[in-house]
C-alpha cells in the first residue's frame, strides 16, 4: 500500500512539473495507528532512524505524525509538524567530515511532508565549548514554517 502511495505521489509530482521524493528514512523502525479510519488508511505515528553521514556511530530516532486517509495514501495530504527526536552515540563517535561551527549549523536530513513546499529537516549544530553535537528537528514551508521543534544532544569523545 505504501509503495502505491509513493508511486501516486511521484506520478502526481511529475504531472505538476515537480519531482516528489517519498519521505524515506534510512530505516523505518515501527509505527502505531492513532486515528481509526473505516475505509482508508489510519493516521499514525512513525518511528524512523537516521544515521549521521559525517559522524560515525551517531543515530537519530525520530517519531513523527503521518496523515492517513485516501489523500495520505496517495501522497497528497500534508503531514502535521509534530515530531520528537532522540539522538544517541551507538558506539565510539568519530567525525568523518567537516562540520560547520557557525550558528546556522548544517541540514543533515530533509524529506518532503506534503506534495509541495513543506519539508521536515534535521539540522546539526556543534557546541565547541561543551564538545557536543546538538540535533534539531523542525519543518519548513514555502511561506510559513512551523514553530514546533525538538532537540537532542550527543556528547563527543
Amino acid at each position: 500500500m505504501k509503495r502505491l502511495a509513493h508511486a501516486a505521489a511521484l506520478i502526481t509530482g511529475c504531472l505538476l512539473g515537480t519531482a516528489i521524493l517519498p519521505a524515506a528514512a534510512q530505516e523505518e523502525i515501527g509505527e502505531v495507528s492513532t486515528t481509526f479510519r473505516m475505509m482508508s488508511p489510519n493516521d499514525k505515528v512513525v518511528i524512523e532512524r537516521y544515521d549521521d553521514p559525517k559522524v560515525e556511530n551517531v543515530s537519530c530516532y525520530l517519531s513523527r505524525a503521518e496523515t492517513g486517509g485516501w489523500s495520505g495514501a496517495m501522497g497528497l495530504a500534508e503531514d502535521p509538524s509534530r515530531f520528537s527526536i532522540a539522538c544517541r552515540a551507538v558506539g565510539p563517535t568519530r567525525i568523518t567530515g567537516k562540520l560547520p561551527t557557525d550558528k546556522k549549523g548544517e541540514v543533515v536530513f530533509s524529506e518532503d511532508t506534503s506534495i509541495m513546499f513543506k519539508e521536515l529537516r534535521i539540522s546539526r549544530f556543534l557546541d565547541t565549548q561543551k564538545n557536543v553535537l546538538v540535533y534539531l528537528v523542525w519543518s519548513t514551508k514555502l511561506i510559513d514554517g512551523s514553530p514546533y521543534n525538538s532537540i537532542s544532544v550527543v556528547p563527543l569523545n
